[in-house]
């Protein structure tokens, strides 16, 4: 609504600002406090939104938040920007901080489980401290989630992690894909925390698994001497006793261990571990830390060594693996500047190297005169078996040839020509056919004519040499001659 109307626009003395005079409602006085807020509306377009569109038609005006302060003034200086939370809105106040290069601006969200609760409002360089601080104000009655305990962690865009467990990618909301913007929680396994009511102080981590490592407050700090190589090795890699995260490493190359230097042949890079006693069933108080030292210079004795181990394959991403090995020598503990060495075995890329000089004297061992002399035996012998194949396989496409040529297909045809005429000859009209059907007929009357004489063979086999007693003779008589044959 409207409270007052600019009477008059003018420079300063100095030329170094614009001086407006207002002339305000009576009504508006009481408002008046020394903490007002004034700022020109005009359109506005950002990630954050559009605003003032209004104002193309109307024109800009000024626009004004009142504050909370008793004390009453009529001498105000104007905002810039529109404030991102005007004065006396309901929520709370708290102070981010950041050792990294995040690049928040005012108006990033501040996101609770995807919805937007909060807003960066200022931002202050410590030069210092070298640290950015981000004012950031909570809205009403998110602000309640805030305690003691609460942790904060970056959420800008997509995040990739890659570490020794592999790579993890996530994301905030869709806001903070195109924007900046932080989220906050209370990691697991911590307690609610007691509420806060005045502006606070806390870190920004770089993701969730960061802030979640800020549960556990008290570690036992050791250092491992390294003779191989640490590359792939990070600081914040895990620490692990039997698969079992125990604790992170601080520190690489970081201490002075009396030597001369890196370049010094058979320099030992001191690494810095710690383990935590929350991390191992033990309260994180001082009770479980004396307990973590006094069990881990037990086991320093018995065997316990540190070796560094390859944690994904694909990064190359090393960790430092704690195992017992009882056959090592027994050592005596050891301490450099203040920490206690837990002495370490021969790594995975040691061995790989020691595998692999192995298998090359190996070779080295080996005649390969013999075996190239074999070789080309071999192959000679495969030659010649080859050239043999390929010679049947000549022959064989010569008789394929052949076996197409005209001359044989016309040699078959006269062969099929002649065995259907000779099937004709023998068909049931034929003359071969009819003389062969007399020929059966007439076998057939012979046959008829001697099965009597079969008959008697087969009941008197002798009757072809000895006459039939039993039977009538039959006794050749005379004939007379005729006249004519007598002579008479």
């Amino acid at each position: 609504m409207d409270i007052g109307l600019v009477n008059k626009i003018e420079l300063t003395d100095d030329l170094s600002g614009v001086l407006v005079t207002v002339r305000m409602d009576k009504d508006v006085a009481p408002i008046l406090h020394s903490d007002n807020q004034f700022w020109i509306v005009s359109p506005n377009v950002s990630l954050n939104g559009i605003s003032g569109l209004g104002t193309i038609l109307s024109g800009p005006y000024i626009n004004m938040a009142p504050g909370v302060e008793k004390q009453k003034s009529e001498i105000f200086i104007a905002l810039e920007a529109p404030p991102v939370t005007p004065k006396g809105t309901p929520g709370l106040h708290v102070t981010l901080n950041s050792e990294s290069e995040f690049a928040y601006k005012k108006g990033d969200p501040v996101v609770y489980k995807g919805i937007k609760v909060g807003e960066f409002e200022d931002i202050f360089f410590n030069f210092e401290e070298r640290v950015v601080y981000y004012n950031t104000f909570i809205e009403s009655p998110y602000h309640t989630l805030i305690t003691t305990n609460t942790k904060f962690w970056d959420i800008s865009g997509v995040q990739m992690e890659l570490g020794a467990s592999g790579m993890k990618i996530s994301t905030g909301s869709l806001e903070t894909l195109l924007t900046n913007g932080v989220t906050f929680g209370i990691p697991e396994g911590m307690s609610k925390g007691e509420a806060i009511n005045d502006r606070s102080f806390f870190d920004i981590h770089p993701n969730h698994n960061s802030a979640s490592e800020e549960r556990f407050k008290l570690s036992a700090e050791y250092v491992i001497l390294v003779k191989d190589t640490v590359r792939g090795l990070h600081v914040g890699a895990p620490v692990e006793y039997r698969g079992l995260v125990i604790g992170k490493v601080l520190s690489i190359n970081s201490l002075d261990n009396n030597q001369d230097g890196l370049l010094e042949q058979g320099y030992d890079i001191p690494v810095v571990i710690s383990i935590q006693p929350g991390r191992v069933q033990q309260p994180d108080n001082t009770t479980g830390l004396a307990f973590i030292r006094k069990q881990t210079s037990l086991w320093i004795k018995q065997g316990l060594r540190a070796t560094l181990k390859t944690g994904n394959l694909l990064t190359g991403a090393l960790f430092v693996d704690l195992q017992h090995y009882p056959d090592t020598p027994l050592l005596v503990t050891q301490r450099l500047q203040g920490y206690e060495v837990v002495p370490t075995m021969t790594g995975e890329f040691s061995e790989i190297t020691a595998k692999v000089t192995a298998i090359l004297d190996s070779i080295n061992e080996m005649k390969l005169n013999v075996i190239s002399e074999n070789a080309n035996n071999m192959l000679l012998q495969i030659t010649q078996a080859a050239q043999s194949l390929q010679s049947t396989a000549n022959t064989t496409d010569s008789l394929i040839n052949t076996v197409r040529e005209d001359k044989v297909t016309a040699t078959l045809v006269e062969t099929l020509k002649n065995l259907s005429k000779l099937t004709k000859d023998y068909s049931a009209d034929s003359e071969t056919y009819d003389e062969l059907n007399k020929t059966m007929q007439v076998l057939q009357s012979t046959l008829q004519e001697f099965q009597p004489l079969i008959l008697q063979l087969n009941s008197k086999p002798n009757s072809l040499i000895f006459a039939d007693s039993s039977g009538s003779r039959l006794i050749p008589t005379a004939k007379t001659l005729s006249n004519k044959a007598s002579g008479n």
